[in-house]
This record gives C-alpha cells, structure tokens and sequence, in this order.
C-alpha cells in the first residue's frame, strides 16, 4: 500500500475523544456534517462481538437521534421479534432484557444492546408519539413472533383453518437455505396464508388485528422463500445471500419511502452495509441503498486495529460465543491503518483524493462464526473510497457482554 494512507490521514482524520455513550458529542460534529443531505447511514461493524462498536454506534446514534433529527433504528435482527420490542422502545411494552434476546442471534443478546435500547426508551418517554424513534428489525429470519401472531389471528377469525399455520412453525428458527426445496411449497403454503389474512382483513373492522396479522403473514412469506433456496448458487443476484441483503433493502427502502421526513439509521456487518458486492459478487444491503438513493446514503465502516471478540468457533451454530484475540498484523488495512494515526479517529472518505482510497486492498471480517485457528487470517476485499464513506477506527477491541441466563 502507497505511504500516501499517512499523509491523507493526517490531514483527514478527526480524533474520538471517548467511545463512552453520554459524553460530550464535540468529537462527532464532523460526521454530523457529512451526513447533511443523507437519508440513510449504515453503521457498520468488522466484528459481531466486540464492545468499542456497540459503545460507539450507540453513541453516534444518540448524536444522530439528538443532533441530526434521525427518526428510525433499523438493525440486522429479526423483523418478527422487531415489533415487540419497538413497542418497548416506543411505549415501555415488555422487558428490555427478553426482548433484545428474542431478536434472533447470539450477536445482538448484550448488556451493550440493552443499554442502547433502554436509552432510546429514555429518549422517548416524553416526546409525542410522531417525534419518538422507532426501532425496526430488518432480517426475515427467526420468525416465532410472527408465526404465534398470524396462528392466533386465524384461531379468532378463521378457525376451520387454524391447523393451517402449524406447518410453518419450522420458520420459528429455520435458517436460509436449511430447508431447501425447489417446488417451494413452505413458500407457496405461506402465500396462501397470508392471502387468506388479506382477504379477511377486507370484510374485517379496523380494530381485529388484521393489519398486525398481515405484517407478520408477509414476514412468513419472506422467511419461507429464505429457508426453501437452495445454498447453491453461493455466487452472484441467484444467491441466498444476496436474497437476504435484498429483503434488508426492501425493508429499509419501505421506512424511507413511506415517511418523507424519516431518516434511518442502519446497524449491520461491514459487509453489508458495503456500497459495491461481497463474497461472489453477492449485491448487498449498502449496494441496494446506495444505487437507489444515491449519495442520500452513507456507508459507515467500523475496524479495530488489536484486541479480542466473540464468535463462535467454526460451524458450531449451538455453541457459546468464545474469546477470539488477534493483533495488528501486517496484511490488512487496519494494520495501516492502525500505524498511520495513534488511537480512535473518525474519517470522512468522501473528503479529498488519494491513491489508496481508489486501490485494491484487504479489510479484516469476522462474523457470528468464524473458521478455528485460521480466523486470524481471513480477509475480504476492499476499495476503501468505493466501498464505504467513511471509517471509524478503533485501536483496541474487547469481547462483547453476553447476557446472563434470559429467558427466550
């Protein structure tokens, strides 16, 4: 990589004074600038498991919230499970703990988690209802909420037809692909039923649940099309991958698309909030947005120079997340990066020139799982001007906090 990383950060970069949420937001007012005529920010991780980026992304939310007028959470999670805990966020429904664990994934189960949704609660709890934030699960996975919602709708409405639901309760923790078929008839049951609940809710009183229903029934639709592809193709718009990154824009796209005045904020992996492809030219999430609404979207990266994280080891989709450590090494641009300026800075890409902002390089990406022994080597391609931004830097990583013994 060209020494010209050194001088561009130098002149470009702006110094994080804390990760802290609650502190002074001096620091972010840069980033607040850059954001003046986006719609959409994707705030983007190269980990699930590291603490520094929940704690940052939960203090950029409440400057974006605070400061810059953003109206919606949207986040990498269950869109099921996302109802009820908007109805936490909005109107103090539930149990924070329990529903931050409904949401889907091991990732998201964090004391860090809890404490981002307990402020946006606490930010709300005063304000009319058209000024509170919403919170919105994007992921058309794990799908049990939706699937009690529209089995009791039919119960109360259609009972001849109650039996009906009880073949998609597979979609309550099915995963993409692990159900393969290619008469997709989970897919075509759930069609049916959703039609059904459309129906109904023509001839119904406003008041029955038949809106509520058809949301989660159209949630089911989605999930079932997900669980019934088949993993291969891994490559290319065919893929299940790129299946679930589209579902994620389409969800976001709605939010944008219904409320003039909304602005989103989009908490996910690097890889998906990415501008270009991942993988196999799978089109993510980010490249979704960014061609839709052009510059209004802006990709956010986050990497960390040294540290540890969580993740699961290997294909172990049951077990424990565990410590994972890795140092700066010398492969990556975070190495560079991680040289070229001392501590935790935020940098807009999309501010001046340089070679390496438009060179071929690689960036660290650790998922939910990661390979044993090896992770410390895994990298994904990166142009760092065309792919995102901006960056926020990180220098040290530590491990997430699991929540202790919720009940889900």
């Amino acid at each position: 990589m060209p020494d010209d990383i050194v001088r561009w950060l130098t002149e470009h970069v702006h110094p994080l004074g804390t990760l802290t949420p609650g502190a002074p937001t001096q620091d972010l007012e840069p980033l607040g600038q850059a954001l003046r005529g986006a719609r959409i920010v994707g705030l983007g991780e190269s980990t699930h498991g590291t603490s520094e980026f929940f704690r940052l992304k939960h203090r950029i939310v409440e400057f974006l919230v605070r400061e810059e007028g953003f109206t919606t959470f949207a986040m990498e999670a269950s869109q099921s499970a996302g109802h009820a805990l908007d109805a936490y966020v909005r109107h103090g429904t539930g149990d924070p703990e329990r529903l931050v664990a409904r949401l889907g994934f091991w990732t998201w189960r964090t004391r860090e988690m809890v404490d981002l949704v307990e402020w946006l609660r606490s930010h709300n709890r005063d304000l009319p209802e058209g000024r509170r934030v919403r919170f919105v699960g994007t992921d058309p996975q794990r799908c049990a909420d939706s699937v009690e919602i529209v089995a009791a709708f039919l119960r109360r409405t259609v009972p001849e037809r109650a039996g009906d639901a009880r073949a998609l309760e597979v979609l309550a923790q099915a995963r993409p692909a692990s159900l393969p078929d290619p008469d997709r008839a989970l897919m075509r049951h759930a069609e049916e039923i959703a039609r059904l609940v459309a129906d109904h809710r023509e001839r119904s009183e406003p008041c029955d649940g038949a809106d509520e229903a058809l949301e989660h029934a159209r949630i089911l639709v989605r999930a079932a099309e997900l669980v019934t592809r088949p993993f291969a193709p891994p490559a290319g718009e065919d893929s299940v991958f790129a299946a679930r990154d589209r579902y994620m824009a389409e969800a976001v796209t709605r939010l944008v698309d219904e409320d003039p005045g909304a602005r989103v904020m989009v908490w996910a992996h690097n890889g998906h909030i990415a501008k270009s492809t991942y993988g196999e030219q799978v089109p993510t999430l980010g490249s979704r947005l960014h061609e839709r609404y052009g510059d209004a979207y802006y990709a956010l990266a986050l990497f960390f120079g040294r540290g540890s994280f969580l993740a699961r080891r290997g294909d172990d989709l049951q077990g424990p997340p565990v410590p994972h450590r890795i140092g700066t090494g010398i492969r990556s641009v975070e190495a560079r990066l991680a040289d070229a300026v001392r501590g935790d800075y935020y940098a807009d890409l999309r501010t001046g020139t340089a070679p390496w902002l438009n060179t071929p390089q690689a960036q660290r990406s650790f998922g939910a799982n990661v390979p044993r022994f090896v992770y410390r080597f895994h990298t994904a391609p990166l142009v760092p001007a065309q792919d995102y931004d901006g960056l926020a830097f990180v220098a040290r990583s530590t491990c997430s906090h699991p929540l202790p013994g919720v009940e889900v």
